[in-house]
């Protein structure tokens, strides 16, 4: 018995280390790093390396969209031992089976076409003014309705910081100062504001009844409230073809209530840096920068998203790093490794500095923090300290395609921070399709 368990042991490690061998092979490691979906650009091209020295039969399920290793046949001979060319030729969806010895199945790679895209970076500092689609609430106001009693109408209506009252008596409102015609008129009838309000996705009715203040002499409502934001920021890109922009790389926040503004309208315009406050340890710095006077408005603002502001302009603005369209990089692509941001320091100039992407995330959805960046060029980090406010959507180029944007610093380590894939922003801007989704056809 022991002769026999002893033998089994010498044997089961033998074939553990058979395992280990083989698991750790190089065509192994191929194998297992090679994603079972594939998204292309419309004449873009692919190479996989599999590095296993055997032939294998391929054939395409729509030879109308790809190619492989320059041939639509239904029989490809394949060696596998060579890197396997894919080209694509139109959108559409194909999938790639790989047979050994034409009979054992192997491997199936299924692939996605979507329209080639191409967009000029921007790197702009743009001014940036917004219109909430209502009236933002952020904070309670006590009135003086005696010598010793006050009261907030707006707290005993059950609204919160953060709530956007979108109509008053039905009559839609997204200007602060329509809210005390309403109040003086409901002081004088008697009759309570019916509201509509909007908290987060939600919508509910209340009532509100106004009070009258002693000291100012005038119906109040008892909230503090606010109907725009401004501020700056950076141009992430410019789609000529399509006539949009995106920008910021996050979404505008209300600054009181830290919740993302509902945006009715709004329009970027020009902007000039006229300094720079150093980012350090604990202090994220920030461009100080002021609306360029009398400057033509660039575009408007459409949509306000977690990952920037979207929406129509007309032509490229001025003071463009290059007016050349470039490549865009899914998610998938990005590879941790040099890079490099545009951005503007001073005046309205851009300029390129050099980073480094230190880690990607690997993402399938949308999320904000795909990759994290650290500033490498001395120049920039001489002139800024790294990362600073209102350097938000500076668009990040790898190998000369667009791969994302500029989101955060990090306050304790301003040299660094994220930074979220541009596949995302082209997907809220409305000129990318979304993985999985297919190219619709008029009929």
């Amino acid at each position: 018995m022991n002769g026999k368990s002893s033998w089994r042991r010498v044997f089961g490690l033998f074939l553990a280390l058979i395992l280990g061998f083989a698991v750790c092979s190089a065509p192994m490691r191929h194998y297992a790093a090679f994603p079972n979906e594939l998204r292309l650009f419309e004449g873009q091209d692919k190479h996989l390396h599999y590095a296993m020295p055997v032939h294998a039969q391929g054939s395409l399920s729509d030879s109308t969209v790809a190619e492989v290793n320059g041939s639509t046949s239904a029989n490809l001979r394949i060696d596998l031992n060579h890197p396997v060319s894919i080209h694509s030729k139109r959108s559409g969806q194909t999938e790639l089976k790989l047979k050994l010895f034409g009979r054992i199945p192997f491997k199936t790679v299924k692939l996605q076409v979507v329209p080639d895209l191409k967009v000029i970076p921007g790197g702009q500092t743009i001014g940036v003014k917004v219109k909430s689609a209502g009236i933002m609430v952020v904070g309670h106001h006590l009135v003086q309705t005696g010598d010793q009693s006050r009261v907030s109408p707006g707290e005993e209506a059950k609204l919160r910081m953060g709530d956007l009252i979108v109509s008053i008596n039905g009559e839609p409102v997204n200007d602060v100062k329509r809210v005390a015609p309403f109040a003086k008129q409901a002081g004088a009838t008697g009759q309570p504001l019916k509201l509509v309000v909007q908290r987060g996705k939600a919508q509910f009715r209340t009532t509100l009844t106004p009070v009258f203040d002693r000291e100012d002499k005038a119906w109040r409502v008892g909230l503090y409230i606010r109907d725009s934001a401004a501020g700056v920021g950076t141009l992430t890109f410019y789609a000529p073809d399509q006539g949009v922009y995106g920008a910021l790389g996050h979404v505008i926040t209300d600054m009181d209530t830290q919740t993302p503004i509902t945006v009715g309208s709004g329009q970027i315009l020009q902007s000039n840096v006229t300094s720079i406050a150093k980012s350090e340890n604990g202090d994220p710095g920030e461009k100080r920068a002021e609306f360029v006077p009398g400057s033509k408005t660039l575009g408007n603002v459409e949509r306000n998203t977690p990952f920037g502001i979207f929406g129509q302009m007309g032509e490229l603005p001025g003071h463009a790093y290059q007016a050349e369209p470039v490549p865009v990089a899914f998610a998938e692509e990005v590879k941790e490794g040099p890079a490099e941001i545009w951005t503007v320091v001073g005046g309205q100039k851009v300029e390129r500095f050099k980073i480094e992407i230190v880690h990607v995330s690997r993402q399938s959805s949308p999320a904000t923090k795909g990759m994290v960046i650290r500033v490498t060029d001395p120049d920039l980090i001489k002139r800024t300290g790294g990362i600073v406010q209102g350097m938000s959507g500076s668009p990040i180029l790898q190998n000369g395609k667009l791969v994302g944007a500029v989101t955060h610093v990090f306050v304790n380590d301003p040299a660094s921070g994220y930074g979220c894939y541009i596949e995302w922003m082209l997907q809220d801007a409305g000129i990318m399709l979304k993985p999985g989704q297919a190219k619709s056809k008029a009929v």
